[in-house]
C-alpha cells in the first residue's frame, strides 16, 4: 500500500532539498490539493515553486500550452495530455521537476466519456525525460480518487527525483 500523501510529501521534500531539486505542479482533477500538500511539507519554500490549476481544456491550452488539437482529438484525460501539461509546467517555470494530474474524480463521467476514477499522471524532468502513469481507481468517491492520484503523483516525483539525482 502506498504511504499517505503528507508522508510522501515530506519524503519528497527531504530528497529535493538533499539533491537541490525544485518542483512545480500542474493539476486538473485535484484542483490544487497537491500544491497544498507540498506547501505544507517541511522546508517547502526551499523546493516547491508553485503550480497551475487548469481545470478546463481551454485553460490547459492557454496556461500550459497543451495543443488544442490534442485536447480535441484525445480529450483531457489521456497520457499525452498529462505529458503535455507536465512539459508546459516546466516551460513556464524554473523548476527541475514537474508533475501533472488530469482525470475524472466524479461523480459523473467527463464530457469525453472517460469513466469516474480514470486518472493520468506525468512527471517531466528538466533533462527532457518524461514518464506517465494511467490509473483506473473506479467510482470510489471524489475525495478518494483525488487522494490516490496525489499519492501516486508524489511517488512518481520521488522516483523521478532519485533518477535525476543519479543522472
Amino acid at each position: 500500500m502506498i504511504a499517505p500523501p503528507a508522508e510522501l510529501a515530506n519524503k519528497l521534500a527531504a530528497l529535493a532539498q538533499a539533491r537541490h531539486l525544485t518542483v512545480v505542479v500542474a493539476e486538473s482533477c485535484t484542483a490544487g490539493a497537491l500544491a497544498r500538500i507540498l506547501s505544507d511539507a517541511e522546508g517547502a519554500a526551499g523546493f516547491f515553486h508553485g503550480g497551475f490549476v487548469t481545470y478546463t481544456k481551454r485553460h490547459k491550452a492557454r496556461a500550459l500550452g497543451v495543443p488544442s488539437q490534442l485536447l480535441q482529438r484525445e480529450g483531457a484525460v489521456c497520457p499525452e495530455v498529462a505529458r503535455a501539461m507536465a512539459q508546459g509546467a516546466l516551460l513556464h517555470s524554473e523548476a527541475d521537476l514537474a508533475v501533472a494530474i488530469t482525470g475524472v474524480a466524479g461523480p459523473e463521467p467527463d464530457e469525453d466519456g472517460n469513466p469516474v476514477g480514470r486518472v493520468c499522471i506525468a512527471v517531466a524532468r528538466r533533462d527532457g525525460a518524461v514518464h506517465d502513469i494511467e490509473r483506473e481507481y473506479g467510482a470510489i468517491g471524489r475525495d478518494a480518487v483525488r487522494e490516490r492520484a496525489i499519492a501516486d503523483a508524489l511517488a512518481a516525483l520521488i522516483e523521478a527525483g532519485a533518477m535525476a539525482a543519479a543522472a
